[in-house]
């Protein structure tokens, strides 16, 4: 017996647009239904219990994680995420488990120091693809992973796979996201064996979380910004949205803690986003009137949206944070620093990858040769950030025992 159910009526409540679990188009490796969960619910709690999941808890959001342990993390980040696809979900009568796997997974493929531990491992695999991501979260639960005797990776749906890959639109054909650069390989590699659907927007799921992860990302940073005084809320005058809030409060609440102000002006934005993004959803769904999830793939537009307004206010405040926080110097010695850890253990373990743990080392084919650089590559970008800091203090300290 396969996991595929006979299709029945749509749930009472659900919006016929939603992903139906009954209707999945399965798994690449067949398996037994559940008598318990959902293909879905299967899915998240497969993600929960990786290796890789767990290693979030130690990798950098902006960061580096031992800066200080009220700041947020990967795994922090994704759970907050979560929160917010469900709550989206739950309004518009989508499927909340699949909301609910694809933002708990959206993370799984970042490397240890944020970005620039991703810019660092992409330069120095460059003569083999590069590094991505996105691309290397599919590499993640269908091969990394290694939990089960009948296949690699966690053997995740269909509709899970392609809202992982596609969250922020087609990969290719006239519609696709504008690259600079070529499909990541290890993404084309996997559609060669089991068709995503590249030229397609993701269903509607997907897109609900690539919104919630732009809707945590942004409030949390600017919570974590303020608390490490990279900027103070006065900074925050101009900036939309923003700035009327933190005004507002302070007058319902004067004398108000400045941290309570933080927080309260922080759970207002959220709510306020949420309330956007709900609204204008269901107003390109009562216009363009989607009959199942395969028709808003179909649409050639996004379904799931924030309003022309509201992405206006998105942009304002990143705008102000990518130079009050993302490029302040603090951060910017951080990442450096970061950037060095990665380099120095990949040209390293490249060309001797015998100093590799035994598990990684057997994969390799020799130092200096592409496979090598690969296997490299997954080792490093499954590090936390405390793991490569010890393993940079074990290869290069001479004092440090290995």
């Amino acid at each position: 017996m396969t996991e595929s159910r006979p299709p029945s009526a749509a749930p009472s409540g659900r919006a016929p647009f939603a992903t139906r679990p009954d209707l999945s188009r399965g798994r690449l490796h067949p398996e037994a239904a559940s008598a318990t969960r959902t293909p879905f619910q299967r899915d998240r709690d497969r993600i929960i219990h990786s290796a890789a999941f767990r290693r979030l808890q130690y990798k950098t959001q902006v960061f580096v994680c031992h800066e200080g342990e009220n700041f947020r993390t990967r795994l922090t980040h994704s759970l907050e995420v979560a929160q917010i696809a469900r709550a989206v979900s739950r309004q518009l009568g989508l499927d909340e488990d699949l909301a609910e796997a694809l933002a708990l997974a959206h993370d799984l493929g970042h490397t240890p120091f944020g970005h620039a531990g991703e810019d660092a491992l992409d330069e120095m695999l460059r003569e083999v693809g590069g590094f991505d991501h996105n691309a290397q979260s599919l590499r993640i639960v269908t091969r990394l992973e290694r939990r089960y005797i009948a296949f690699d990776g966690l053997n995740l749906t269909w509709e899970t796979l392609e809202g992982l890959i596609k969250h922020n639109g087609p990969l290719t054909g006239p519609r696709a996201v504008a690259r600079e650069r070529p499909l990541p390989r290890a993404i084309a590699e996997y559609a060669a064996i089991h068709d995503l659907d590249l030229d397609s927007f993701a269903g509607p799921e997907a897109q609900v979380a690539a919104l919630a992860d732009d809707i945590a990302y942004n409030n949390h940073d600017l919570d974590d910004g303020l608390r490490a005084g990279l900027f103070a809320i006065e900074d925050l005058a101009e900036v939309p949205l923003v700035g009327p809030l933190f005004a507002q409060v302070a007058a319902e609440h004067p004398g108000a803690d400045a941290s309570l102000r933080i927080h309260e002006v922080v759970r207002r934005m959220i709510g306020l986003m949420i309330a956007d993004l709900v609204e204008e959803t269901r107003r390109r769904a009562a216009r363009l009137r989607p009959a199942s999830a395969a028709e808003v793939r179909a649409l050639g537009q996004p379904l799931v949206a924030f309003s022309d307004e509201m992405r206006a206010n998105d942009a304002g405040l990143r705008a102000f944070l990518f130079p009050h926080m993302y490029r302040h110097y603090t951060v910017n010695r951080m990442t450096s620093k970061g950037r060095r850890v990665v380099k120095d253990l990949f040209r390293l373990l490249w060309a001797e990858p015998n100093c590799l743990p035994p598990e990684w080392y057997r994969l390799t084919d020799g130092g200096g040769t592409p496979r090598t650089a690969r296997v490299v590559g997954d080792y490093i970008a499954g590090l936390s950030d405390h793991a490569a800091l010890e393993e940079h203090r074990k290869l290069f300290d001479p004092q440090q025992k290995s």
